[in-house]
């Protein structure tokens, strides 16, 4: 059966593989610190269920400590000669909206396992999204192999060369994710709900709704991730409140207050491999460009989504 596990051990491999590239990259000084940050990290999902949490935590320990020494760097990428980078614009023309042909099969190919691998006997259908969205990419990978006639060593040490490019900030929302889940677990919730039933007026479904939305993009700026905000504000206030006080929808909820979440994201520099990386990795002079180009479609698109949750949460 493919199953949860199947997924983190070909994770594993791929950033295990990224370390050994990095072991072999001789123009880049600083590929053993990066070859022990990847190999790391791939450990933790090769054995990871299998390994102590008291293991599993220090292997997390460690990679904070790599990441916070700023010894990570990449060498030179092959897409930086000469030759390379005048046979990928002549594949950019010569392909020119096909490129997107591959990228557009992973959200294609999840939505339909989605849908109809959780039917079947052979995957496991509490995770069939997540599974969905593994076989999807490998889908578009190999589709962009054959489209492009390349080879797939290549294509994974390019994407080795992407990921030190990016650096620690690619794991940043795994971390992020599981700080939240901490955090729910500490209780933050209920200091959140406290707080709210102290300053909101609790027989006003508006004022409720509003305080999770609009909670939900602020924690998410903090914290720099939805899925870190998400445990603890319904916990706080999406449970004890919207659904069990006033009767709403738990999954409408749920999937707007993500959106919420979401918008928050857009506009903070906490998300660091949304906001800061793409401007790093287009060299533009503001580090900040990503966020002042797109805060007020985040605060429209917040508008919008607590609206939504007002409407639709108590009616279905």
């Amino acid at each position: 059966m493919i199953n949860l596990q199947s997924v983190y051990i070909l994770a594993g491999l791929m950033f295990c593989a990224y370390a050994f590239f990095n072991l072999r990259d001789k123009s880049n000084s600083r590929r053993y610190v990066n070859a022990l940050f990847w190999g790391v990290y791939g450990v933790t999902f090769l054995f990871g269920g299998e390994l102590p949490h008291f293991v599993t935590g220090c292997l997390a320990i460690l990679l904070a400590v790599i990441a916070g020494t700023g010894k990570l760097g990449k060498g030179k990428t092959d897409s930086e000669q000469p030759e390379m980078i005048e046979k990928r614009e002549a594949g950019a023309r010569r392909f020119r909206n096909k490129l997107f042909i591959p990228a557009l099969l992973i959200p294609v190919v999840t939505l339909i396992g989605t849908l109809t691998l959780k039917y079947t006997p052979f995957v496991e259908a509490k995770n069939v999204t997540l599974i969905s969205l593994v076989i999807g990419t490998l889908v578009a990978f190999f589709a962009a192999l054959i489209m492009l006639r390349d080879s797939p060593v290549k294509a994974i040490k390019a994407g080795g060369q992407t990921m030190d490019t990016v650096g620690w900030a690619a794991i940043l929302p795994q971390m992020l994710a599981a700080l939240g889940a901490l955090f729910a677990m500490a209780g933050v919730g209920g200091v959140v709900a406290d707080l709210v039933k102290n300053i909101i007026p609790l027989g006003s479904p508006l004022a409720i709704v509003v305080a999770y939305t609009f909670g939900m993009a602020l924690f998410t700026m903090i914290m720099g991730n939805g899925f870190a905000a998400f445990p603890v504000m319904t916990a706080g206030i999406g449970l004890p409140l919207i659904v069990n006080q006033l009767g709403g929808n738990p999954a409408i909820m749920g999937a707007i207050g993500m959106l919420c979440g979401f918008c928050g994201t857009l506009m903070t520099p906490m998300a660091a491999n949304f906001n800061i990386v793409p401007a790093a990795l287009l060299e533009l002079q503001d580090k900040n460009g990503v966020i002042k180009a797109q805060w007020k479609t985040g605060v429209l698109l917040l508008l919008v989504n607590t609206a939504f949750m007002y409407f639709f949460v108590f009616r279905f």
